[in-house]
């Protein structure tokens, strides 16, 4: 196969149809930028789990002078009953699963409250008496919190026992919504790319159907046919799959990096992160605008 010829039938095929190839390479770069966003999604979901599970606790939560559960009937939690609940955290059962624990009191409920929504009305109306009073408990393996939540709960004195991963769960939870919207919407804009990309090779093949029956009649196989065909598809992914791979690496500098890791207090993911998922979109990139080119030139050439 003569390496020359078949660049210059693809660089041809790719100048006489400009407008198709830009538009290729649009869709194919905003579709690959959602798989981006995506595979990013999900690094910083996988990067959120792993810190902040290792470091969730689990709060018992005192009785105040107006809780109303089934184990407040007497009102706020007395001392026996604070000490009989740290002789549970401190017993042979839980012991073995606790890795430290403390209390806090309703002054330091209230200064930890007074920072978390300091400039909110609610921290000028609420006070320390209203704050339950907490075991707040740190876990040798964060799996075990159901063990402190069945030993805990209904205890005289606690008003309820909280594990903090739920509450992590449920951000969890609408991040991965996130992630799967992306996704879904990244596989609709790579099926629209596809298409787009067997079209302009249909309408590149249709435009050079003399050529192509020169070839046929002097014997050119179909390999050789095909090949500037496929050139072209995967000339436009590549361009689009790079120019993806730019605007991934971008959004990770500039605004993960420059903008929400500086207001935020999480760990985000870096642009290391982002250069390993850039591979990732120059292989789809191609292999879709192969594969679709491939398929669109063989019919073709079969009617």
């Amino acid at each position: 196969m003569r390496i020359g010829l078949v660049f210059g039938e693809a660089a041809s095929g790719l100048r006489r149809n400009a407008s198709m190839v830009v538009s290729v390479v649009l869709v194919t770069f905003v579709s690959l930028t959602f798989v981006g966003t995506a595979a990013l999604l999900q690094l910083q979901i996988a990067q959120m789990k792993n810190y902040w599970y290792d470091r969730a606790q689990v709060a018992v939560y005192l009785c105040t002078s107006l809780s109303s559960t089934a184990g407040c009937i007497d009102g706020e939690a007395t001392d026996e009953q604070k000490a009989a609940v740290e002789a549970q955290l401190e017993g042979d059962t839980l012991a073995p699963y606790i890795d430290k624990y403390y209390f806090e009191d309703h002054e330091q409920a209230y200064e930890n409250f007074q920072e978390q929504f300091k400039g909110s009305p609610a921290a000028d109306y609420v006070t320390p008496e209203v704050l339950n009073e907490s075991f707040w408990v740190n876990l040798k393996d964060p799996d075990d919190s159901d063990v402190l939540v069945e030993a805990l709960a209904g205890m005289p004195g606690v008003e309820s026992v909280s594990d903090q991963r739920r509450l992590l769960d449920q951000i969890f939870d609408v991040l991965n919504a996130a992630s799967f919207t992306a996704i879904a919407i990244a596989a609709i804009m790579l099926v629209a790319a596809a298409l787009l990309i067997a079209t302009t090779i249909r309408l590149s093949a249709f435009s050079r159907r003399r050529e192509l029956g020169i070839m046929r009649l002097v014997g050119a196989s179909n390999r050789f046919i095909q090949t500037p065909f496929v050139l072209e598809g995967v000339f436009a992914g590549l361009i689009g799959s790079l120019l993806a791979g730019g605007a991934v690496v971008a959004i990770v500098q500039l605004f993960v990096q420059g903008y929400l890791a500086q207001k935020l207090a999480f760990t985000f993911v870096d642009l290391t992160d982002a250069l390993l998922v850039v591979p990732l979109l120059i292989v789809v990139g191609v292999l879709l605008a192969a594969i679709s080119a491939g398929i669109a030139i063989t019919r073709y050439l079969k009617v």
